[in-house]
């Protein structure tokens, strides 16, 4: 073919550009949906010496954020299988590499930060690349990310090929929250695994990993300040120093995941008293923490402190649910400590969490707390308070009504820990639901799906995980109008998402039937 002859045939590629919103939308099978797509009819080839060039870019990348990303998505995108030689295909099919340009020098990961990219992946030029557009190198990741899913390996070729060139991708995400829990206090989880779970977070562009670190059964977190602390643990093994933590917050970081600790009071916290039982206001009350106790507000004082230097996320969890005060009004000492103030039970819940607040504040952190706190003196909050969504649905509403942020986590439908809920309730449940007003609308920051890990392990928590988180990832990425009203919509590409999760090495399970469940027979995994 002459060169009229190959400029003719790029040219009607051009032409054959198909757009997101088309009836031809269900080839597409990138997850989550980006806000704008339009692609071609052409397969390209990935070199083997397929590279990485920033020039133009702002950001130096000091820091290898982006280098060692480039290359994790590489190797994610070639797997285990042997390449051979793409130049035989000719140079005008061949993408040499990738050219990132990145518009802040700043690689600071805080809520908020810009996520947008653009990337495009054309068919002609002498050689041929990739080019990504992105105002910090978070966005430039998603990026690759995006870039990875449209690459495959060309079983009769042998080589790694990008099907339906031209792309044209645009791209940002709908809510700057979008959370995954985890529980360490139920289950003592590896530090392999938390990371094997970062890893898979971004497939799906998940962005917070909520760390539920102590609880009532294990306080597993070295405190230095208060050393006995995690005596609470289940053994001396299963324990995190610091230093380990600081680990998995640059882990998450590097990224572009925050981590969000959560330090659940005044209830939830027997493990505590372990090591300082004189914060248990007896030995048959156990939580409540001890209101009463000015040694009670002194550990969290030093906690949030020691939390400080490590977590650098701009929120911190205080819990504040499920608080049974019946104890205080039965332990003597607590008891007339609460007579002496005029408080009753509901007061001294209210007096605890807006202490621990004012403690968090002073330590530079804005706060999360569950839901109650909200439905019992939602009026004495704290202004800078984000209310946790979780008991079921409305709350979002009034929160932000109030003028307060808020997190949706209803446990109907985004609880993973729940095995009867189903993908289908993960994807087509709406954090706006019913909330109308833009200026309440900006309130919810985005919403989380929980792992409560009383029967969660290190041996099932991603398949309890993927793919239904995958399913509410979707939905706190992709713009409303680009979701699918009707989730059967989605089903095939939300199976090819978890067969790339398996291919990845991610234990996905099938999305036939309830969470976490097993293959029901023999049969390829994009049916299951």
């Amino acid at each position: 073919m002459g060169r009229k002859g190959i400029f003719l045939g790029l040219l009607l590629v051009h032409i054959l550009v198909i757009s997101v919103a088309d009836t031809q939308k269900k080839n597409l099978y990138i997850w989550p949906m980006p806000v704008s797509v339009s692609h071609g009819q052409h397969t390209l080839h990935l070199s083997n010496e397929f590279e990485l060039k920033t020039d133009g870019s702002k950001y130096s990348d000091a820091s290898g954020i982006l280098r060692d990303g480039f290359s994790s998505i590489l190797k994610i995108i070639k797997g285990d299988h042997v390449i051979e030689d793409a130049p035989r295909f000719g140079s005008y099919l061949v993408i040499k590499g990738i050219h990132v340009v990145i518009l802040s020098p700043s690689d600071e990961l805080q809520h908020g930060v810009n996520e947008t990219y653009r990337l495009s992946v054309p068919v002609d030029g002498n050689p041929i690349y990739a080019h990504v557009e992105a105002q910090t190198v978070y966005g430039a990741l998603h990026a690759l990310q995006t870039f990875s899913q449209l690459c495959y390996f060309g079983f009769e070729t042998r080589v790694i090929e990008v099907h339906q060139a031209p792309w044209t991708i645009f791209d940002q995400p709908r809510f700057s929250y979008r959370g995954l829990l985890i529980d360490t206090s139920r289950h003592f989880l590896p530090l392999p695994v938390i990371k094997k779970v970062i890893d898979s977070m971004t497939y799906a562009k998940l962005n917070v990993l909520h760390w539920h670190i102590v609880d009532t059964q294990s306080f597993p977190l070295e405190i230095p300040s208060y050393p006995r602390l995690w005596d609470g643990a289940y053994s001396r093994s299963e324990r995190y120093t610091m230093a380990e933590a600081a680990e998995i917050v640059k882990y998450a970081q590097r990224r572009g995941i925050h981590v969000l600790a959560e330090l659940d009071v005044p209830g939830h916290a027997e493990s505590w008293g372990i090591g300082y039982p004189s914060i248990w206001p007896s030995e048959n009350c156990t939580q409540p923490l001890d209101v009463s106790n000015d040694f009670t507000f002194k550990l969290i004082d030093a906690i949030l402190s020691d939390f400080s230097k490590v977590f650098k996320y701009r929120f911190v969890h205080l819990g504040g649910d499920e608080v049974d005060t019946s104890c205080w009004t039965f332990t003597p000492h607590v008891s007339d400590w609460l007579k002496k103030r005029g408080l009753n039970e509901s007061g001294a819940y209210q007096y605890f969490v807006l202490k621990a607040q004012q403690i968090a504040l002073s330590h530079g952190y804005e706060i999360i707390n569950w839901e109650e706190t909200f439905n019992n003196f939602g009026s004495k909050l704290n202004p800078k308070t984000v209310v946790h969504n979780w008991l079921g649905g409305g709350v979002a509403q009034k929160v932000v009504a109030a003028g307060l942020r808020c997190i949706v986590s209803n446990q109907d439908k985004w609880y993973l820990d729940h095995l009867d809920a189903t993908w289908e309730g993960f994807y087509s449940n709406e954090p706006l639901t019913n909330i109308t007003k833009p200026e309440e609308q900006a309130l919810v920051i985005g919403g989380e799906v929980c792992l409560w890990g009383e029967h969660i392990d290190g041996s099932d928590i991603e398949q309890t995980i993927w793919p239904r988180a995958a399913a509410a990832a979707e939905r706190l990425w992709t713009p409303y109008d680009n979701l699918a009203k009707n989730s059967s919509e989605v089903t095939a590409r939300l199976a090819n998402f978890r067969c790339l999760l398996n291919q990845r090495g991610v234990a996905a399970a099938p999305l036939a039937g309830p969470g976490r469940v097993a293959p029901v027979e023999p049969g390829s995994c994009y049916k299951q």
